[in-house]
């Protein structure tokens, strides 16, 4: 089995060579190095990258009313929703696959699959493929595609049929046609690149870029441990590479014993171009400017035919302008704003009232004390500081209430001054209504500041009662008579499951 790329450690041995710091200096590089990687040329410049839209599917509608996908075919058990398409089910031997209807053309791609491997069992099956073959292979044993397939497939293999433990791992075997797959060793004597990943149940979706460009393909894999899609580690990646000219792009899977939910979110296809090309075919060029002088015509004669029949419009700009838009944004704010302080201004006047009702319930009970105490006794120290506090927020509050006013006849000011005149916004006096309104707020948002420090200040804390102490219902005997129990049933549920998952094992 040739070694995993990336999927583990070696253990270092000292080395003062040359080209052994130069391999330690590579690998401390920073992972953006990927890009350039993926990208796959020899020099320092980028491809440029043209998104294919006819290739390529993402939600959030996905699928259309009838269940289809545009210019997708899917087959077998495969599930096309709003926002993704279940390719399986979690059920047992459940094969689908998804292909694109039209034969694609050009010499570099780049693909971003975007999937979710999901299941409830601590290991799955059978696995998810990505392909690019000269033909559709809608059905078959090769993770629910056709074997014998010429092209390449990258595969995300979750279950363990050479019982190495070396999966979940990701696979790149490429065919002419003429191999079968070998699934009793995993495709491991077949693979031309593999790396070990865990791609099952993560917290975020898990991506895998794959790059064809000059020739090079590489894998580059993002766990789903983060949400920064552009989170990317190396996997594999294959020089002198053949592939068909002409291909269809397809994402199988397949369950066998064991069976894990395959969702696939988007997939995203980008036609690669050399620096210095032209990016986009000079026949495909002249149908698209074709197509656009075409349409132009068709709005110039809707225009005429418009002008004739509506002689009155004409001159006018049907549009509003830009800085008209700008104007009618900011009173349409100015309006919300309007509408949050009447409701702040409700709201404070409710709490005024009950703070004027609490205050005359307390001074109604001082004065009571007051003329029950006895001579010489002084008054309590607490009912004085509450009434003090009291009258403090009292006074707060009128001074936010008298605030809030003031912020509501400048925002009234300043909405007559939108329906007098709506082109003198950028006015002296408007600036300074609005600067008006904003020292307002502020004055607002100090205030309320003021009530909050003054309602947390130092005071004495009440001190709960202690609960007395829980009698013991449980003895020591009995605690270790149940931990012995519970033992013995955990053992032997485990020594199930592990006879259920050897019986469930499957092989092709």
């Amino acid at each position: 089995r040739p070694r995993p790329s990336g999927g583990g450690t070696e253990t270092a041995r000292p080395c003062l060579r040359a080209d052994a710091c130069v391999l330690l200096l590579t690998l401390l590089l920073r992972p953006a190095a990927c890009g350039d990687i993926a990208a796959g040329a020899t020099s320092g410049d980028a491809p440029h990258r043209r998104f294919e839209y006819k290739y390529s599917f993402k939600g959030p509608h996905l699928s259309q009313g009838d269940g289809t996908v545009p210019f997708w075919v899917h087959t077998g058990n495969a599930i096309p929703s709003a926002d993704q398409i279940r390719i399986t089910p979690s059920l047992r031997s459940q094969q689908g696959s998804v292909w694109t209807k039209n034969v694609v053309k050009f010499e570099h791609w780049e693909a971003v699959v975007t999937f979710r491997v999901s299941g409830r069992g601590r290991m799955g099956a059978d696995g998810l493929a990505v392909w690019y073959t000269s033909g559709q292979g809608l059905t078959g044993p090769v993770y629910g595609a056709a074997d014998q397939w010429n092209g390449v497939g990258i595969f995300f293999d979750s279950f363990d049929n050479d019982g190495k433990k070396n999966n979940p791992t990701v696979l790149v075997v490429g065919n002419n046609g003429k191999l079968v797959y070998d699934h009793q060793n995993d495709g491991t004597t077949q693979s031309l690149g593999t790396c070990l990943r865990d791609f099952r149940n993560k917290p975020y979706p898990v991506r895998a870029k794959i790059t064809y460009y000059k020739k090079t393909l590489t894998v580059l894999i993002n766990n789903g441990f983060t949400p920064d899609k552009e989170d990317y580690e190396f996997c594999t990646r294959i020089e002198n590479m053949i592939i068909p000219v002409e291909g269809y792009f397809g994402i199988s899977a397949a369950t066998g014993g064991l069976a894990d939910d395959h969702d696939v979110l988007s997939f995203l296809l980008f036609r690669l171009t050399e620096p210095g090309q032209q990016l986009m075919p000079k026949e495909e060029k002249d149908k698209y400017q074709e197509e656009f002088e075409n349409f132009q015509q068709e709005l110039d004669k809707k225009k005429e035919a418009f002008q004739k029949e509506h002689p009155d419009v004409q001159g006018q700009d049907l549009y509003e302008s830009v800085n008209e838009r700008e104007i009618r944004q900011i009173f349409e704010g100015q309006n919300r704003i309007h509408l949050e302080i009447k409701q702040l201004n409700r709201q404070l006047a409710m709490i005024l009232d009950e703070q004027r009702r609490y205050v005359s319930v307390i001074t109604d009970e001082v004065s009571k004390r007051g003329t029950q105490t006895q001579s010489g006794q002084p008054p309590s120290q607490d009912t004085d500081a509450l009434m003090t506090l009291q009258r403090d927020v009292l006074n707060n509050l009128n001074d936010l209430r008298n605030t809030f006013s003031a912020s509501l006849k400048q925002i009234s000011s300043a909405q007559q001054l939108q329906h007098g005149s709506a082109g003198g916004l950028g006015t002296y006096e408007t600036v300074q209504h609005f600067n008006d309104i904003k020292e307002h707020l502020h004055v607002v948002k100090r205030n309320i500041e003021h009530i909050i420090q003054k309602n947390s200040g130092p005071g004495e804390k009440v001190k709960c009662p202690e609960l007395p102490p829980m009698p013991s219902c449980l003895s020591t005997t009995h605690f270790v008579v149940f931990v012995v129990i519970q033992s013995v049933l955990f053992f032997g549920y485990i020594m199930y499951r592990s006879q259920q998952e050897a019986a469930a094992k499957k092989f092709f």
